[in-house]
């Protein structure tokens, strides 16, 4: 367990810690010489029960609320420090408000400097004390008075802490590993050292991780664990790492920063998120309000952007996040705002969506994946956020810090997967339906059409997919016999190019001079064109439909052959290259069994060296037995 010391200035939370441990928490020669706390400090103890308790001593300075902060984010349970003598003090509240922002419902209140105060005065901070908690997530903590000084109540507090200790539930280390950092230092004869809370899954000796935001790659090269030396480090506990690597250094690495698995590193300047402002604010949070804002240890410059319009004090509303620079988050992270002069708190809450657009932020379909995305439980949420529109998978999982085996989470949405998305199952029954719909109604407006673009396909269906997971949904849908897929164009397994009656027709008039005797030197375009006293335009459609159906083959530009005569030239080509030694035979040798001229002869062995029937070598050819029977034998 850690617990977190919160409270005023000079109201004895270092003594309480040393008291209840027995280290100094104050290591810098100025605290020691002022008296008072300016970092933050650490230390452990075993309170009775076992286990290792961590102690986090934050500074009670109202221009130090922002160390108060890099410390508070990690702790599991709150010790509110109120000095019998001067009673409840604006940090105190300020303190408080922080721990209601960051949601934490377990806490104890000391009464220190007990030996200061009679019965009655206790009495009355007791009071004092019962009203600020009213309303907070602390209202039914316990306040025992202590006294660091004569050691009153120092054995009950110790108890009580222990007992807090055997029912905080170990947090689970399943997922993947995240560290806040609030220190870095250098030790000599170790190298660079990093101090944090595990706030997820584990890390071990020789692990790979990476420091975010600035993408840092560094090895563990050691661990102590809740001031011990360990082979591991766990969610939940205190840990300082030695760390190693190219540019891994001191300076390198800062207050703020997050040591995580390398999967989780994804920076983000731009989050939505749920925000709760206080009810001492003086004015409603409007649009581009400037704030500083805290998470875990981070504190960043940033600018608010309500969702729905101005939030009043003492309300809650959807917010967009833009900050002044990247940092490491994960959704469900808890934040608190303060004012730009480091004056006082506006308010807090928690993070939604860490990949906010910066356009269209407050449609309403937005507005919904955001009411889904509170969910706390990650298959519920998916769920909720796939009834609006396909999700990442990987980024859902990656910013929820989730182990990367979505298996039961996408079981539990009933999510079908393409490429990196998931969707709903009605989403994916609406896409195949549209697909071949859409398909269905192509072809009948155009018969004689091949098939629809692949990309006018994708752009014409909802959901739209990106183009990789569009591919992959088509493949899928190809692969189950629903569409045919074409190089870039699609069709129903059932259609076929048909010529129209008039179509029919023309090609009627065609056909017999690309099969007579001058088959292999038929006419042109333009030859039918001043025959039939038509359009070249007219006719090259024609026969370019006629390709399509595999009636002809387009030898050169507007020459045509019949498909019939194309597998006779291929026959006769077999024939020269059988009667040659080697196989190989020149073009000369198949103009003369043809009869149709060197242009033309070229023209169609050029045809056939496109579609790989033949092999080229200088001025030999042969016949590629692989694709020997491209037109038939």
């Amino acid at each position: 367990m850690i617990v977190g010391t919160a409270g005023h200035i000079d109201h004895g939370k270092t003594a309480l810690v040393k008291a209840l441990t027995g280290i100094e928490a104050d290591r810098l020669a100025e605290e020691k010489a002022r008296g008072i706390t300016i970092e933050l400090g650490f230390a452990y103890a075993d309170l009775g029960g076992g286990a290792v308790t961590g102690f986090v001593d934050v500074p009670g300075h109202e221009r130090l609320i922002h160390t108060m902060l890099a410390g508070a984010g990690g702790i599991d349970f709150a010790l509110l420090v109120v000095a019998a003598d001067d009673g409840i003090m604006p940090q105190t509240r300020e303190h408080l408000a922080i721990l209601s922002l960051l949601n934490l419902p377990r806490g104890i209140v000391a009464l220190t400097k007990a030996d200061l105060a009679g019965h009655e005065r206790r009495a009355e901070v007791t009071a004092q004390i019962r009203t600020a908690l009213a309303g907070t997530p602390l209202a039914g903590a316990d306040i025992l008075p202590v006294s660091s000084l004569t050691g009153e109540g120092i054995a009950d507090l110790r108890a009580a802490l222990a007992a807090a200790e055997a029912e905080t539930a170990r947090r689970s280390a399943q997922g993947p590993f995240r560290l806040a950092v609030d220190r870095s230092f250098t030790l000599a004869g170790a190298g660079t050292i990093v101090t944090g809370t595990v706030i997820s899954g584990r890390v071990a000796q020789e692990d790979t991780v990476i420091v975010s935001p600035s993408g840092l790659n560094a090895r563990v090269r050691g661990i102590h664990a809740q001031n011990h030396r360990a082979v591991e480090g766990f969610a939940g506990q205190r840990c300082a790492l030695n760390l190693a690597g190219d540019g891994v250094t001191r300076a390198a690495i800062h207050r703020g920063d997050m040591i995580l698995a390398p999967m989780l590193h994804a920076p983000t300047d731009r989050i939505d998120a749920e925000l709760s402002v206080l009810p001492t604010e003086p004015r409603p949070v409007g649009i581009w309000f400037p704030a500083r804002l805290h998470s875990h240890a981070a504190d960043v410059a940033a600018r608010i952007v309500p969702l729905r319009g101005e939030i009043a004090p003492g309300e809650r509303g959807l917010v967009q996040l833009v900050l002044d620079r990247p940092i490491a988050a994960a959704v469900g992270d808890r934040f608190v705002l303060r004012d730009t002069s480091a004056s006082r708190s506006i308010g807090g809450g928690i993070f939604l969506d860490l990949r906010a657009p910066a356009r269209k932020r407050s449609t309403p379909e937005r507005l919904a994946v955001l009411a889904a995305a509170r969910d706390r439980d990650p298959a519920s949420a998916l769920a909720g956020m796939l009834a609006i529109a396909p999700v990442d998978l990987p980024g859902f999982l990656r910013d929820r810090a989730l182990p990367l085996a979505p298996a039961a989470i996408q079981d539990a949405a009933r999510a079908e997967i393409v490429g990196r998305l998931a969707l709903s199952a009605a989403q994916m029954q609406g896409l195949r339906h549209a697909l071949t719909d859409t398909l269905a109604a192509f072809h009948a407006g155009n018969p004689d059409l091949p098939g629809i673009g692949r990309e006018k396909l994708r752009l014409a269906l909802t959901p739209r997919l990106p183009k990789e997971e569009f591919l992959a949904f088509l493949r899928d849908q190809a692969q189950a016999g629903r569409v045919v897929l074409e190089g870039a164009f699609l069709r129903l397994p059932g259609h076929e190019v048909q010529l129209s009656p008039e179509d029919e027709a023309l090609f009627a008039r065609i056909l017999p001079q690309l099969l007579g005797e001058g088959r292999f030197r038929p006419p042109r375009v333009r030859d039918f064109a001043q025959e039939f006293g038509m359009d070249e335009r007219e006719i090259r459609r024609v026969l370019k439909l006629a390709q399509r159906l595999g009636r002809v083959d387009q030898i050169a530009q507007d020459h045509f052959f019949a498909r019939a005569v194309t597998a006779e030239m291929v026959a006769i080509l077999r024939d020269v290259a059988g009667q040659s030694e080697d196989g190989w035979f020149t073009a000369p040798a198949f103009r003369d069994r043809v009869q149709n001229g060197r242009k033309v002869a070229i023209e169609i062995l050029d045809f056939l060296d496109r579609h790989g029937l033949t092999l080229r070598r200088g001025d030999l050819r042969r016949i590629n037995p692989h694709r020997a029977d491209l037109f038939g034998e």
